[in-house]
């Protein structure tokens, strides 16, 4: 036999307590009771929206399946708690789909209302706030999608900003060097033709060629200023006594390119009359040597700034696999160096022992931009910047922590929320930290807290070391 609840037990709920008579007759015709055990499924995440569920008694849980997790959401003994269809009116405007799972947690009753009918009597009894809460809805769905497209999109500009700043001085450092290699190449070209046309002959002149390799690039030791001094005075003393033009000018160049007393004897012996302009000649060889040096540190240094912006991207990768998160942390503060101002010092504490993770990668990128910037920020230009990982349980832990001005007790439990920011009017979308949310919790299963106190907050991001089960393993 069918039961339903009488439109007195209707108005004791606080959903329905509003009502007149008429409606609740009317609720009380169209719906029935159901009677859900204990650990029983009232209604499941992703079946087709059919009906609306009101608790009358008992208790109920509501949770979401995310990324092959169960997040429960809420847990209830309220009567007039609802759950299920609970846009039915929207009509067919969207996919109506259960947006969560409600079970019972002990036995209980819940008043079963059909989806269509309930949609057509909210349309015809409050028009106007149907149309408001569709608006909402609609509004709302497009303005967060909206916002969080110009997030990303924002992201990436300041990423884009870093990276030409870093890839313009090694660049300009590589185009001022190749500039300069032409004129010495054909200054030393030079040198050695008047060496020739001096009469030094071809013995000479391949004893010089052949000294070339065999001295050093650079001093072998680091030398304090002192002892530079010291090199330059004693060089340029010794190359004045046999003659040499420019003793003075030309002494530093070499110093600084490892030549000493003893290479400067070796080059004597060499040369002999001829050892003004051999001198001459290896200076402009050594600076040759030094400026091939420069451009090649310069093209590692671009080469290492497109490794990072690759690794940060994560272009040639595939959107899910394992990864090393000291990979993708290191990236991403290449790219950000720019915003770090002399002021900040950043430290890196990786555990050794960590193992690869499996991750969306450069989504997780973008989670460390949000919380690095967001600790830019707080510390206002001056403080330390600390990157952590570590193992708890069986869960990898990334802590990201600064030594700013802290988070307000009364704002720790809504910084989470989409659209709230402590910023100033137009230096934040209050998005940041929910798109950071959204990638750890909803994509990976995994979580983010946070503890702050001034000169000392921390946004931990907890990510799950396993692989997600998936059916037919």
């Amino acid at each position: 036999m069918t039961t339903t609840a009488s439109p007195e037990e209707l108005r004791s709920l606080f959903l329905f307590e509003d009502l007149d008579d008429q409606k609740l007759e009317w609720l009380s015709l169209c719906g029935t009771v159901a009677e859900i055990p204990a650990d029983g499924v009232i209604c499941a995440q992703g079946e087709p929206a059919e009906f609306l569920y009101v608790l009358l008694d008992g208790e109920m849980v509501m949770s979401q399946q995310v990324r092959d997790h169960t997040v429960e959401t809420s847990r209830t003994s309220r009567p007039g708690t609802y759950g299920g269809a609970v846009q039915a009116y929207l009509d067919d405007q969207i996919e109506q789909k259960y947006q969560h799972t409600l079970r019972a947690t002990r036995p209980s009753r819940v008043f079963v209302l059909p989806a269509r009918k309930f949609s057509k009597a909210v349309r015809k009894w409050f028009p106007m706030a149907t149309h408001l809460l569709a608006g909402i809805f609609f509004g709302m769905t497009n303005l967060r999608r909206a916002v969080d497209q110009r997030e990303r999109l924002t992201a990436l500009g300041t990423i884009t900003a870093g990276l030409t700043h870093e890839l313009n001085n090694p660049a300009a450092a590589a185009a001022r060097a190749s500039a300069e290699l032409g004129d010495r190449l054909v200054a030393a070209q030079k040198t050695l033709a008047d060496l020739a046309a001096q009469g030094a002959d071809c013995t000479r002149l391949a004893a010089l060629v052949a000294l070339r390799p065999t001295l050093p690039a650079a001093p072998s030791t680091r030398r304090s200023p002192l002892e530079v001094s010291d090199a330059e005075d004693e060089l340029g003393d010794w190359l004045e006594e046999h003659g040499v033009e420019d003793a003075w000018d030309l002494a530093p160049g070499l110093v600084s390119a490892g030549i000493g007393m003893e290479q400067a004897e070796e080059v004597a012996r060499a040369a002999g009359e001829h050892l003004p302009s051999a001198i001459r000649w290896l200076a402009e060889v050594m600076e040759v040597g030094q400026l091939q040096a420069e451009i090649s540190e310069a093209m590692e240094r671009i080469t290492a700034l497109l490794d990072s912006a690759r690794q940060y991207s994560q272009l040639d990768r595939a959107a899910y696999q394992r990864v090393d998160l000291r990979g993708l942390l290191d990236s991403t503060l290449t790219m950000l160096k720019r915003k770090f101002g002399p002021g900040v010092a950043v430290k890196t504490v990786y555990d050794e022992s960590l193992p690869p993770v499996p991750v969306y990668a450069a989504e997780l990128n973008q989670v460390w931009t949000n919380l690095i910037v967001n600790a830019l920020y707080a510390m206002d230009g001056s403080g330390t910047l600390t990157i952590r990982t570590a193992r708890v349980n069986d869960q990898a832990m990334v802590e990201i922590a600064d030594t700013g001005c802290g988070i307000p007790e009364e704002n720790i439990d809504r910084i989470f929320t989409p659209f709230f920011t402590t910023k100033p009017v137009g230096q934040g979308t209050g998005l940041g930290l929910d798109i950071s949310w959204r990638i750890v919790a909803d994509r990976h299963g995994g979580d983010i807290k946070v503890e702050s106190l001034p000169g000392d907050t921390r946004f931990q991001v907890l990510l799950p070391l396993a692989e997600p089960s998936r059916n037919g393993d």
